[in-house]
């Protein structure tokens, strides 16, 4: 039997949880974070890269309870109607400056601070260049949401992804792209462990001390199914380097290992493909005659000409490496389309390993999320004797993802599966007309991008390397032992 998951290895702490799901797409998501907030008695702590409090966690059709669906006005309704309640909210410093021009979030942010158990801190404890990317909500240190969704604009949308819905506006009318998201929730000792993280984190922002809950039992909410009942789940950490800190690199640990541990399939969703570790991982794995098929959805181009020349060209880079290698046809990646040909962002941060590991958090497959911004993920494998039984419901979630994206009933797409395997059956599946998964075409590269790719310019692998000279740098630097392929250093024409 594989191996799984070890504190002080490859994670930090494995915590029971009474109740746990995966939520997909931010719809669903900000639904059942209302309610779960409503259920709040002593606290919430509000994690995230960032928060816009103009957005709407309902539609207004679907508000009967008589609470804002704003979330800045749900937030501050919210300790009114609870005087034993205290809210936390901590978001990475940088990315507040541009939010703080955004409408009314000022006037928004001025009431919260004038609120004596509202208390909002910018966390500027990391390196430069770097950020806090984790997305953490803990309630009462009984129920716990961790996953890849902030509570911002831009990420509402419904699992229909469908073209020109009405709904997915900016909170200034404006219109935004299809968005595919995911986070999970999680009851019992794992949320009280993670409110353990998450008071560390704010105590490291310059916060203080915060004393945990006890005795609250009544948080999970109403309307979500419950799809694990009584789990064991690993928490695994990106933290970086810095003086009064040590690196901790669990996460880029555990995606290696739970790479190695693949039986027959590895699928995964990332925002990004840009690391090296991973990209050496699967090579490995590749090699192997009768080694797992890799199928990776990722957007079709990163959000921002920015990310583009970092990501999407180290992208390329590493897909071509990984293409020479597979000989034996079994690495596939796609991305989402909407039924008019709109690319889907993908956003999700999702691996699942055969029938036996699902792992949701905020971490990417990229430099940064190994070794540089804050990360956090969350693991349940079958490999932990509590978790025995649960292979059926982790293959219906990925079965459950693969037909969201085909637009497919998902018993189609699970027997498919199941008789075809993952590569095959998804190519026989996404041939058809609307929503589905169109396949990776490399880009041409030109020689900047080429250049940027390589030297790893603006994906670097820690807080040292951002000062290291560029001839000691570069995508390739540790792959010579499997880049023996020498058009991969060529333009592509």
């Amino acid at each position: 039997m594989s191996k799984a998951p070890q504190p002080g290895k490859d994670c930090w702490r494995i915590e029971h949880a009474n109740a746990a799901s995966v939520i997909v797409d931010a719809e669903d998501y900000f639904r059942h974070a209302r309610a779960a907030m409503l259920k709040a008695q002593k606290r919430i702590m509000l994690i995230g890269w960032d928060f816009d409090a103009r957005i709407t966690l309902l539609r207004q059709d679907e508000a009967d309870d008589g609470a804002p669906i704003i979330i800045g006005d749900f937030i501050s309704w919210l300790v009114e109607q609870r005087p034993d309640l205290h809210i936390y909210l901590l978001r990475w410093d940088m990315g507040a400056i541009k939010s703080l021009f955004r409408g009314s979030t000022i006037v928004t942010l001025l009431k919260w601070m004038r609120h004596p158990r509202i208390t909002v801190k910018l966390d500027a404890h990391h390196p430069p260049a770097a950020s806090h990317h984790q997305k953490i909500v803990v309630i009462d240190d009984c129920f716990a949401f961790c996953g890849g969704i902030d509570m911002t604009g831009d990420r509402w949308d419904t699992r229909h992804h469908r073209d020109d819905d009405p709904a997915r506006r900016h909170p200034d009318g404006s219109y935004y792209g299809p968005w595919h998201d995911a986070t999970t929730a999680l009851k019992g000792p794992f949320a009280a462990a993670l409110g353990d993280h998450a008071r560390a984190r704010w105590k490291g922002a310059g916060g203080g001390d915060l004393t945990p809950i006890k005795g609250i039992q009544d948080c999970w909410p109403d309307d979500l199914a419950v799809q694990f009942h009584d789990v064991d789940v690993a928490i695994a950490r990106t933290a970086p380097k810095m003086d009064d800190q040590a690196e901790v690199t669990e996460i880029e640990q555990l995606y290696c290992n739970q790479i190695a541990a693949a039986k027959h399939s590895i699928y995964a969703e990332s925002q990004y493909f840009a690391s090296r570790r991973i990209a050496e991982a699967m090579a490995r794995r590749l090699d192997e005659p009768d080694g797992p098929q890799i199928v990776i959805v990722n957007p079709e181009q990163a959000d921002g000409w920015l990310e583009q020349q970092a990501m999407d060209t180290a992208r390329a880079r590493l897909v071509e490496a990984l293409r020479a290698r597979d000989v034996h046809g079994r690495l596939a990646l796609y991305h989402p389309f909407t039924a008019r040909g709109v690319p889907i962002y993908v956003h999700a941060k999702i691996l699942i390993v055969d029938d036996r590991i699902v792992r949701v958090g905020s971490s990417n497959m990229n430099n940064r999320s190994m070794r540089l911004d804050t990360e956090c993920d969350m693991t349940i494998d079958t490999a932990l004797a509590a978790n025995a039984g649960q292979g059926d419901t982790i293959r219906a979630i990925r079965d459950d993802l693969i037909a969201e994206h085909l637009d497919l009933p998902v018993e189609r797409v699970a027997k498919i599966l199941a008789e075809r395997g993952l590569v095959a059956g998804i190519e026989e599946l996404r041939d058809k007309p609307g929503r589905t998964l169109r396949a990776y075409v490399t880009p041409n590269l030109n020689d900047v991008q080429a250049w940027l790719a390589d030297n790893e310019i603006l994906d670097p692998e820690g807080p040292e390397e951002m000062f290291e000279a560029i001839e000691k740098r570069g995508l390739f630097r540790r792959m010579g032992h499997w880049v023996r392929h020498p058009h991969l250093h060529r333009r592509k024409r």
